[in-house]
């Protein structure tokens, strides 16, 4: 049973918290904890820990939790820590934009009932409180919850937010809400994503015509070229103080390449117009059709230059509601129009007024960077050269926070593939 209203543990946090941080599993050393602790925490996904405590839940749901894993246990015991929470407060284009798409919709937001999702630190529940809102669900599985409450007793505003320490498809709230607000991207748009729990707390919760912040997504790839990063890793043992290493080139290769690489890139590293992969209306998508995503692409090289790998990045975009209310307990979806071979979008009201948090390698960079996934040798591209093929993200039966990619690509008449799993 979890500790009722009054403080159950003694430690002197108030509003029913039992802060017990789960250990890192065993043989789990500090490098791996913090590697998978770079991004992402809070609100959820698809298994809990019984060592968070969700404020105000039903016995009969407690019951039904799903159990533990030592990836559990990690994943929540990361987002305790305050770095990663203060790298992505300190991302501007991230926090500002979200703080801007708070004001533009401001009319929404003031005198309304407000979820975030995923809360972290708290920084964003405090914005819509400052936008007027009439009271805010602070959700977050992760003991950052904790200090997240004391932000906002230290801001006087716990008459408006109210912070519930567990899973969304967990802790009560008992009324509709009018706006879901959510930062639930991670790298590659989908990985680690908390997007299941915004599905959840729509579908639990917002009322019909409601706001959800960001309102759709894009996940985006293209061909790059990027010689300096390869011979950095590769061409560099060749020739070390005169020594040929020459035998560390495969290893080389597997240590640089096996995985995905999130780092920054340039607009010239790109050689052909990007792919869209996935568009989501956050409004319409399933939680079903985020465990697998496929989609065909077909590049033309704009330039003469090595074929290196490919990029991946992601848009948001922060829209009123729809033209047409939604229904979150239906898959009918009205005033759409088609694009890229069948995707359903919702018309926005003013189309010019969009506000765009981009990832993209022309835009200001972030936090989030790009992802890449780079071939083990190098394919010379002439000008005008075609690359066709497929990708698929999908789930790691392992852990679903995790995301296998597979591609396959022809280039000169010859087929290739490429697998990577991003843990």
């Amino acid at each position: 049973m979890f500790p009722n209203e009054s403080n159950g543990n003694g430690n002197g946090n108030g509003n029913g918290y039992h802060h017990q941080p789960p250990p890192p599993p065993p043989g789990m050393g500090h490098r791996e904890r913090v590697r998978r602790g770079t991004r992402r925490s809070r609100a959820s996904s698809s298994s809990s820990s019984s060592a968070l405590t969700a404020v105000r839940v039903p016995e009969q749901q407690q019951l039904q939790r799903p159990p533990c894993t030592d990836f559990d246990l990690a994943y929540f015991h990361s987002y305790s820590h305050l770095g990663i929470h203060q790298e992505m407060i300190k991302d501007r284009v991230r926090t500002e934009t979200y703080r801007e798409a708070i004001m533009r919709h401001q009319s929404f937001i003031a005198g309304k009932v407000v979820v975030d999702v995923g809360c972290g630190t708290g920084i964003l529940s405090i914005f819509c409180a400052q936008a007027g809102a009439k009271r805010v669900y602070a959700v977050d599985a992760s003991d950052i919850a904790l200090q997240a409450n004391e932000v906002v007793k230290a801001n006087n505003l716990s008459d408006v937010v109210i912070v519930l320490h567990g899973r969304v498809e967990d802790v009560d709230i008992d009324e509709e809400v009018d706006v879901i607000i959510s930062e639930w991207m991670g790298y590659m748009l989908l990985y680690e994503s908390m997007l299941g729990s915004v599905i959840t707390a729509r579908d639990r919760w917002l009322r019909p015509g409601g706001l959800i912040l960001p309102s759709s997504a894009t996940l985006y790839m293209a061909p790059v070229t990027h010689t300096d990063r390869y011979t950095d890793s590769i061409d560099f043992w060749r020739n070390v103080y005169g020594i040929d290493m020459s035998a560390m080139i495969s290893l080389a290769k597997q240590c640089a390449f096996e995985e995905p690489s999130v780092e920054t890139i340039t607009g010239e590293n790109i050689l052909t117009w990007p792919h869209e992969v996935k568009y989501i209306d956050c409004h319409s998508v399933t939680i079903h059709e985020l465990e697998t995503v496929t989609s065909r692409f077909k590049f033309s090289s704009m330039m003469r230059a090595p074929l290196h790998g490919f990029a991946f990045w992601f848009d948001v975009e922060f829209n009123g509601p729809a033209i047409a209310p939604t229904s979150y307990h239906s898959t009918s979806i009205t005033d759409n129009h088609i694009v890229n071979g069948g995707s359903q979008r919702k018309k926005r009201t003013n189309p010019n007024e969009a506000l765009v948090l981009s990832t993209a390698p022309e835009d200001p960079p972030t936090h989030w960077q790009q992802t890449l996934i780079y071939l083990y040798d190098p394919i010379a591209l002439e000008q005008d050269q075609l690359i066709e093929g497929s990708a698929t993200l999908s789930q790691s039966k392992e852990n679903a926070r995790f995301m296998n990619i597979h591609l396959e690509y022809t280039v000169g008449g010859r087929s290739y593939v490429k697998e990577s799993v991003m843990k």
